[in-house]
């Protein structure tokens, strides 16, 4: 079952934040170094410094404990906490805690105090340095007990823009777009642009910290897909001098698939006049049971309404309130807040079956279960400790369809309305619990929803939200239904069939760690959750719920900092329950459970492949591979990703010196192609893309294009050269040239109501897909030129239901691919011979067997596709793999052989000599260049 933010996307920077830890595998393997004194252990950081290399300054401690030290008088704990840090610096090797770190927030709890400080650097916020300093008060005085974080030395960058947020807002909403694209084959009539209507929010500069750092621009783009309407909320970082998207990731916090403000106040439709204690009602829930409610009479409407008044009692404005979707669709409600919502209202307090049947009477009560478990276990003051606001929407759907999945948009929770087998999301205590919980971690560790760091925080919502459920139930923790997730939400199916994920599963471990791109479940958020997640109710189960509830809030609260990994994690809880006086029998069972899920210091390294690799952490996002004439050329940035990217080219046989093709000048160069003499790419700066090339055998490099924007497609075969382009607004274009004489160039598309895509070229030819206006008709073609004639043939003509997609190209065929059936969830390989004859589809959409294939490459002796298994489960089988047809194989289409049995996902193929490709690998976490000369065939 998928959700928003779903989907392929070339490596997709499955290493973009390398070493800026723990986004992705890579960050977890600094070497522990322990540093003890007489009254602390310090623990390394799990890469304190992004990817620290020779000379790197020396990091902080990432856990200091067993300390009673005086803080110095302050006014205030971060004032203490920042001078405790100063007095220390031998220690804590922090030059100047007063400037670079800046106050993100206290928690107190009795007479305890722990401070979350944000590094900044000159100014600018470092995404995901957070340094934490516990404290406990006496007699007037602060005593420090440890600290733990992480505080990124060594950053060099400058903080001096070369954009605009304006330019950074356009390149942001045309980086979504491009990404949202790709889920749908379609060239699209202008027509199409309203529906995919993007809009950015700029937020100002943000260091990354890889390796000596990059300076970025953060915009949040909202918006709706093109493809299936999902809702948008993504977070993307564009280089501030070049213009380029370094990082992307969904905001949405979702269930199935795969920062709340404090004192967020009651939005505007809150009216009325209610008594201070509110009312006591009563609602049934979808399970038959009948439930009381807190809820208030509004008198502008004269009807009582699902605000509960109860709870909250520091605000009279700030309530637990339960809203009408009213229709709108999920997208319309993520990230916004649309002026004709309204709470769930009954002309009495006993609420009837129209408020069971949405599931507002289910997510009303569970709302308030969550909130006073925080409450009394914790003593946590709503979702943020600070009181605020705690809205529920229900019934939200997709285009008016059943829509069975539930998110936490920063803001409020939003269920599903479900469909014919799964009742409201909200049906489910802990799918409440689950959504809630993203608001708590929001409001503290805020781990950052991609890679590793966002499958803890998947991980986390599961445990809570399961923990709840737990407790209210009064369900045993040896019951073996107590680790399932969901598993009440459906109306015919059992528990253990209904259930969308299960803890307690004792199956999954580091060692089934799936690595993905960001473009794919942001980054394996659901697909790896369960790895954590796992270890944490094995620990519930060994130590006792009470223990173990709060030792997971305390890591949580006051240990995770936003980037840390599964090794972090557990450093976290180990230390959580040290300082809650846990003896030895506990800290052997915590250990015992993270070990037995693979949860071990150096856990990637046991993440094997079964391909050669040619170039290994091309620290790269959404750039693509080329291939040819015994070469491959690919896009890197340094070891520790804070350059530019530069294009490397080698040969596939994996022989001889990579040689660097592209110049060192601040702009981005990515998406090269090669024809084993030539390499061209894309370059690109702060003005815009220019198409470059230069010769293998070396030579000066030449433009070839200047333009707004370019999609990736890219393609050179002696003196051709073509790729694609857009215009402002998404209008496609294919463009071709002569390397000899650049200036005579061909462009096909790119308007009002012409669209072109998905170009390829070999032995003289391209071939393209083609959308445009015929007498008020979309008419979409796939068509093959002779770039020596300019004759056109039409290959395919295609009816208005029918999506076009990418293509290859050989001596003999034409490869395309078209998804016929629309939300299906498969797609054909066609092939043809160059007049059109001899139409035969290798892998149809349909019948056994049928895939979703996203990608094509040909060669002479093999056409390779990159495909996933249809299915509504995010699992390994489901992921992007590579499928081979070679002549002998091709004949009637069904049979075929995978490429390579690497687990995790496989992308941008490019076919080289005889049956050897070239591919990304993420199966470790961090993109590889990797080939195999022949298909390893059937895998297990």
């Amino acid at each position: 079952m998928t959700g928003p933010g779903t989907r392929l996307n070339g490596i997709s920077g499955a290493a973009a934040l390398v070493g800026a830890a723990a986004l992705v595998v890579s960050a977890a393997t600094a070497a522990p170094a322990a540093a003890a004194t007489a009254t602390a252990r310090a623990t390394a950081s799990e890469g304190g410094s992004a990817t620290p290399g020779p000379g790197a300054d020396p990091a902080p401690p990432a856990l200091v404990d067993g300390i009673r030290e005086q803080a110095p008088a302050a006014r205030t704990a971060a004032d203490a906490a920042r001078a405790h840090l100063a007095a220390r610096k031998d220690r804590y090797r922090i030059a100047d805690p007063g400037r670079d770190l800046r106050p993100a927030g206290t928690l107190t709890s009795g007479g305890r105090e722990t401070v979350r400080l944000q590094q900044t650097h000159h100014g600018v916020p470092v995404l995901g340095g957070q340094y934490l300093v516990r404290m406990e008060r006496h007699d007037g005085h602060r005593i420090v007990t440890g600290t733990s974080g992480r505080y990124f030395t060594g950053l060099r960058t400058g903080t001096t823009a070369g954009i605009d947020d304006t330019l950074a807002v356009e390149r942001a909403v045309d980086a979504v777009r491009r990404d949202l694209a790709a889920r749908d084959f379609t060239a699209g009539p202008d027509g199409e642009d309203a529906d995919t209507a993007l809009t950015g929010t700029a937020h100002g500069l943000v260091v990354i910290p890889n390796g000596t750092g990059v300076l970025t621009r953060h915009i949040t783009v909202r918006g709706t897909g093109p493809a299936g309407g999902e809702p948008v909320l993504r977070e993307v970082y564009i280089d501030a001098r070049a213009g380029y998207p370094v990082l992307q990731y969904s905001g949405i916090r979702t269930f199935a698939a795969p920062a709340t403000a404090p004192g967020h106040a009651a939005p505007a439709a809150l009216t009325g006049a209610p008594a201070p204690d509110g009312t006591a009602g009563s609602g049934v829930r979808l399970d038959g049971t009948t439930v009381p409610l807190a809820v208030t009479h509004d008198d502008t409407r004269d009807a009582y309404v699902l605000r509960d008044r109860t709870r909250i009692q520091d605000d009279a404005g700030h309530v637990l309130a339960t809203w009408d979707a009213g229709g709108h669709w999920a997208s319309d409600l993520s990230g916004a807040w649309p002026d004709d919502l309204r709470e769930v209202a009954s002309p009495t307090p006993e609420f009837g079956s129209e408020a069971t049947r949405s599931g507002a009477v289910d997510a009303h009560w569970a709302a308030g279960q969550v909130y006073d478990y925080y409450r009394a276990k914790f003593g946590r003051d709503s979702l943020d400790g600070h009181g605020m606001t705690v809205d529920s929407v229900v019934g939200a759907t997709d285009y008016g369809q059943p829509y069975v999945n539930a998110f936490w948009d920063g803001r409020k929770m939003v269920y599903g309305s479900g469909d014919d087998e799964y009742r409201p999301l909200s049906a489910a205590l802990d799918v409440v619990g689950h959504e809630m919980t993203h608001a708590v971690v929001s409001a503290s560790a805020d781990l950052v929803y991609a890679g590793q760091s966002g499958a803890m925080n998947e991980a986390i919502a599961d445990y809570f939200g399961n923990a709840i459920e737990a407790d209210a139930r009064g369900l045993p923790m040896d019951d073996p239904g107590s680790g399932l997730v969901g598993e009440t939400l459906c109306r015919t199916k059992g528990p253990r069939d209904c259930a969308f994920r299960d803890l307690n599963d004792g199956r999954t471990t580091a060692g089934s760690f799936l690595g993905v791109g960001f473009g794919t479940d942001n980054g394996g958020v659901h697909l790896n959750s369960t790895v954590f997640a796992g270890a944490l109710w094995d620990i519930r189960e060994e130590i006792g719920p009470e223990l173990a509830d709060a030792v997971v809030y305390k890591a949580l609260t006051e240990y995770l900092t936003p980037l840390d990994g599964f090794t972090r994690g557990r450093d976290a809880v180990l230390a959580a329950a040290k300082q809650l006086g846990a003896g030895g029998r506990v800290l052997t069972a915590v250990r015992k459970a993270f070990t037995a899920h693979g949860i071990v210091p150096h856990w990637e390294k046991a993440l094997g492949i079964d391909s050669d690799v040619l170039l290994t952490r091309v620290n790269t996002y959404d750039s693509h591979l080329g291939a040819g004439g015994g070469w491959w050329a690919a896009a890197r940035s340094n070891e520790s990703g804070s350059e530019p990217y530069s294009v490397w080219a080698g040969r596939t046989d994996g022989k001889g010196q990579l040689k660097l093709m592209s110049p060192n000048d601040g702009r981005y160069h990515v998406n090269p192609a090669t024809d084993g003499t030539t390499v061209v790419w894309q370059a690109h700066g702060p003005t815009g893309v220019d198409i470059l090339a230069r010769p293998l055998a070396g030579g000066p490099v030449r433009t070839l294009w200047h333009g707004r924007g370019t999609g990736t497609a890219l393609g050179v075969d002696g003196d051709t050269v073509t790729f694609a382009y857009y215009n402002h607004g998404g209008r496609a274009g294919v463009a071709y040239l002569s390397l000899k004489d650049p200036a005579n160039l061909v462009t096909i598309g790119g308007g009002t109501y012409h669209r072109a895509t998905s170009p390829a070229v070999s032995h003289g030819r391209i071939v393209y897909q083609d959308r445009r206006r015929v007498r008020a008709v979309y008419e979409s073609t796939t068509r093959l030129i002779d770039v020596a004639t300019g004759a056109e043939t039409v290959l395919q003509k295609a009816g208005p239901e029918v999506s076009l997609g990418p293509t290859a190209l050989t001596a003999q065929h034409v490869y395309w691919l078209l998804d016929a059936v629309g939300q299906n969830g498969t797609t054909t390989l066609r092939r043809a011979a160059l007049d059109g004859s001899d139409v035969t589809d290798l892998s149809p959409e349909t019948g056994p067997g049928a895939l979703n294939v996203s990608e094509v490459t040909a060669g002479a002796d093999a056409v390779t596709m990159v495909a996933r298994t249809p299915g509504g489960e995010l699992s390994n089988a489901a992921l992007p793999k590579l499928w081979q047809f070679t002549p002998e194989r091709a004949g009637d289409g069904t049979r075929r052989a995978r490429v390579s049995c690497n687990r995790g996902e496989q992308l941008s193929a490019a076919a080289a000599d005889g049956t050897r490709v070239v591919w990304l690998d993420a199966t470790t976490g961090t993109g590889e260049v990797v080939t195999r000369a022949r298909p390893s065939g059937t895998c297990a």
